[in-house]
């Protein structure tokens, strides 16, 4: 991955045949203009904005305007899969979860309604975990706690949580939401995350910065249009977990960037969509991979394999002049060394540890017991098998 070719020599050697087509013909056969005749069968779409400002630095719907005009970046509605979790744990933050919150990850039944089929949600790897961090839960990706996460928040407060932070198109009210059920854009989600980035603003994407007359006299132009859609310290710490992602968990690709950056990936069942949006402090990026009729795209082809890549080969190349930066930290934030398992404060028994961002107040005021002892409290404010 992320390996730039510009001469034919670094993936072909004498001897190997191709098919190729003349797109220009110049001086043959040194300054011939080629294209691999064998186009790829999978399309995707890319779609990049400028965190501040939020204008459109690149966008990319297909990889062929000629043979297809359809632009997958604004036009396709795709589920989003697991990179939807993250407008969901914003909101949980926002409705009194920390990243210490313990949940049970167990088998968990759902129905609406008596008359509807029960409906069982599964983890990626078919395994339960018991006992997890809400931080571990969004780092791992895992589903059946974020079902348990919307039951306990609410969908509707949920869905508009998601529209504040500028998801437009119909979400569905009801569990499968947790799992990005619902069709989104890709330019959608993507400005969705820019709200992580953007320190809790929403920015009106900006796709035309202007348009003048023949004589130069400028006829409209766009203006940058900020508002508050969550607050800045559960965007820090929603950041904070979307760099652990990259670090610890299904992103592990995107640390190739070799720079502070948070993101996400997707995936969706029977591997039909495949996502990753991640950001730095400055700019924001999506990807997305698929077919266009939404068969399977054939196994492994997850959001971490097929669409991380394309993002960190972007970003790689659009940041590398560009000095290294690190988020800010704002006030009213706190890091905080706890047990990555209990969510307690380390202690001298804590077999591992790590340093995680809480909103201030909310930071664990107990020390970690020893590993037999038995955490008093753990599931009495967020007891999740039943959705009580």
């Amino acid at each position: 991955y992320n390996v730039k070719v510009n001469a034919p020599g670094k993936v072909l050697k004498t001897g190997d045949v191709v098919l190729v087509r003349i797109k220009d013909a110049g001086t043959p056969p040194f300054e011939w203009e080629l294209s691999l005749q064998q186009e790829p069968n999978i399309p995707g779409a890319l779609i990049s904005m400028d965190v501040k400002t939020g204008r459109v630095q690149a966008m990319v719907g297909g990889r062929d305007f000629g043979s297809s005009q359809f632009n997958r970046a604004v036009q396709s509605r795709r589920q989003p899969g697991s990179a939807f979790k993250p407008i969901i744990y914003a909101a949980a933050l926002d409705r009194g979860m920390t990243p210490s919150s313990i949940i049970l990850d167990a088998p968990y039944i759902s129905r609406a309604n008596p008359d509807e089929e029960i409906w069982r949600p599964k983890n990626y790897k078919k395994k339960f975990f018991g006992p997890t961090l809400f931080r571990t839960a969004l780092i791992k990706s895992r589903n059946v706690i974020t079902v348990k996460i919307l039951k306990k928040i609410g969908v509707y407060h949920a869905i508009q949580y998601a529209k504040r932070m500028g998801i437009g198109s119909d979400l569905s009210p009801d569990l499968s939401l947790a799992l990005g059920s619902s069709g989104v854009s890709l330019a959608e989600i993507t400005r969705a995350y820019l709200v992580f980035a953007n320190k809790g603003m929403l920015v009106e994407p900006i796709f035309i910065d202007r348009v003048l007359d023949r004589d130069g006299q400028i006829i409209e132009e766009n203006q940058t249009s900020v508002e508050e859609a969550i607050s800045e310290q559960t965007a820090h710490v929603m950041t904070d977990l979307l760099k652990a992602v990259i670090n610890e968990g299904t992103g592990w690709r995107a640390k190739a960037l070799g720079r502070p950056a948070a993101g996400k990936t997707g995936t969706t069942n029977d591997l039909r969509d495949a996502w990753f949006i991640g950001f730095s402090p400055s700019l924001v990026g999506g990807a997305w991979v698929g077919y266009d009729d939404r068969r399977p795209m054939g196994r492994g082809e997850t959001g971490s394999r097929a669409a991380s890549p394309i993002w960190l080969y972007f970003m790689s190349e659009v940041l590398k002049d560009h000095p290294v930066e690190d988020f800010s930290l704002p006030e009213s934030v706190v890091f905080t060394k706890i047990d990555a398992k209990t969510g307690l404060l380390a202690s001298p028994h804590s077999q591992k540890t790590v340093f995680q961002a809480f909103k201030e107040g909310t930071e664990p005021k107990e020390h970690s017991p020893k590993p037999q002892a038995a955490r008093s409290g753990s599931f009495s404010q967020f007891d999740m098998d039943y959705g009580r």
